[in-house]
């Protein structure tokens, strides 16, 4: 039985869809003015985890992650640049969109992008003024009146006494309240803008999310999901909108993931300290820069390191190393392995404890596998099913270990010394054996002898 942390709740809760097997997930996607980096990344593959369990476990989900394609920060960097927003956001788009294939991130079902939603927010702003939610003071903004939503604060537990204090207003804005937020901004010379009932511009950022999950998947749903960066304001700003507007409980479940951090700090492009996910894997191997982010409970800060990303090597590594020169056969046997692995993962998702379940999987096989091949095998099938629910080691293991060869190695050449240490070791001349491993270990090649076999990788 899964049981989920609900941040709204701060506490673990058996999860009970609320539609039967149904699931309905939102999740806070891009805001699309440059390339995704890391902690993007981290949150992507958090939910795809989600999204693969969910599924594996028999429930029918619909997986909406959203596209923020206009705001400040899109609007600065196309002036920037000198092109439109729009030209910019649809590279953007298109380059998480490789980022992702790259890191074997499922696509989600729906991925909504504000601007297609201008109308939808339209009208849930008008719903908030009618409702006495929202006001309109004349200069072609809209603002939210946070002190009228009774629960605001409940997911953050934050409250609103306290937020008042050092709050202010800044001198050109018609707040009735410091801490009310805009929900519709006035045009500004240069910026794009849609025509609205209360003059032309653009949404604010938090009723883009309000109306794009509802629109999708209904005014009540199961799962919404983000970075814990996004708790407070965002998140709790789209309950209050969207709990005014429909009068019913916004999502039922909120799940939050933790940061990458650079020397104990978010990692984040306004500190100027961040990765994207192309540089990354410039360096590391798509599989490798997913275990990082796979092996550590969604919910904890992952510190990113070189070491770190050596230590998933490594591990990914010995798992591949143990399907080395098994057959791909089914899934046999392991049924234990299966158990402890569904629990884990049925307790708010414990990928840690889960990838110890494979590295325990990983012993059973290397213990069997001289004596009873076969046995050996289908253990190798069972920790592929189970690691593909990770999104990793779905590769050949040869194609992975020696992956990064090309260019360094001539893999032929490597093959053919190989072939006559073979035969200098059937000849039991162990010098000339001795003297191809030195020059193979000069070439920067690492060879593994086995049963009557002799495998290759590249040293670290």
């Amino acid at each position: 039985m899964l049981s989920i942390y609900n941040t709204l709740s701060k506490t673990k809760e058996v999860f009970v869809p609320l539609d039967g097997n149904k699931v309905r997930m939102y999740v806070c996607g891009m805001t699309v003015y440059d390339f995704c980096h890391l902690g993007h990344g981290r949150s992507m593959v958090a939910f795809d985890l989600v999204t693969r369990w969910l599924r594996y476990s028999g429930y029918d989900l619909t997986y909406v992650r959203n596209i923020t394609d206009i705001d400040d920060k899109i609007i600065n960097r196309a002036n920037q640049n000198g092109e439109s927003f729009e030209a910019l956001t649809a590279r953007m788009i298109d380059a998480m969109h490789e980022d992702e294939r790259r890191l074997n991130i499922l696509p989600p079902d729906q991925e909504p992008r504000a601007t297609d939603h201008i109308a939808g927010m339209h009208a849930m702003i008008q719903t908030l003024i009618d409702k006495g939610y929202a006001y309109a003071p004349g200069n072609g903004d809209v603002y939210y009146r946070v002190g009228k939503f009774v629960g605001y604060g409940k997911l953050s537990r934050k409250k609103i006494e306290d937020l008042r204090i050092g709050a202010r207003i800044e001198v050109d804005e018609a707040k009735q309240d410091p801490l009310d937020f805009v929900l519709w901004k006035g045009v500004k010379p240069g910026e794009p803008s849609w025509e609205s009932p209360w003059g032309p511009g653009r949404p604010g950022w938090h009723i883009e999310c309000s109306v794009m999950s509802t629109c999708c998947l209904g005014e009540s749903f199961d799962i919404h999901g983000g970075g814990n960066d996004l708790e407070f304001p965002h998140h709790e700003n789209e309950i209050a909108q969207s709990e005014a507007a429909t009068g019913k409980q916004y999502a039922k479940a909120w799940m939050h993931c933790g940061m990458i951090r650079i020397n104990g700090e978010k990692m984040s492009k306004s500190l100027n300290n961040f990765f994207t996910i192309r540089d990354v894997l410039d360096k590391y191997h798509p599989e490798v820069v997913r275990y990082l982010l796979v092996s550590s409970h969604y919910r904890s800060s992952i510190n990113y390191s070189e070491d770190s990303l050596r230590e998933a090597k490594g591990a990914l590594e010995r798992f591949y190393h143990a399907l080395r020169g098994l057959p791909r056969v089914a899934a046999q046997g392991g049924e234990a392995y299966v158990e402890r692995f569904a629990a884990a993962m049925n307790d708010d998702f414990g990928t840690p404890e889960a990838c110890a379940v494979l590295f325990d999987l990983v012993r059973e096989i290397n213990r069997v596998r001289e004596a009873e091949p076969e046995v050996a095998a289908g253990l190798a099938g069972r920790l592929r099913e189970l690691a593909e629910l990770l999104g990793v080691l779905q590769l050949e293991a040869d194609d992975f270990l020696q992956a990064g060869a090309e260019g360094k190695v001539d893999a032929a050449e490597v093959e053919a010394l190989i072939q006559a240490r073979l035969q200098a070791r059937t000849d039991k001349n162990w010098a000339e054996s001795d003297r191809i491993r030195d020059q193979l270990t000069a070439m920067g090649v690492v060879l593994e002898d086995g049963k009557g076999t002799t495998t290759w990788r590249l040293a670290d």
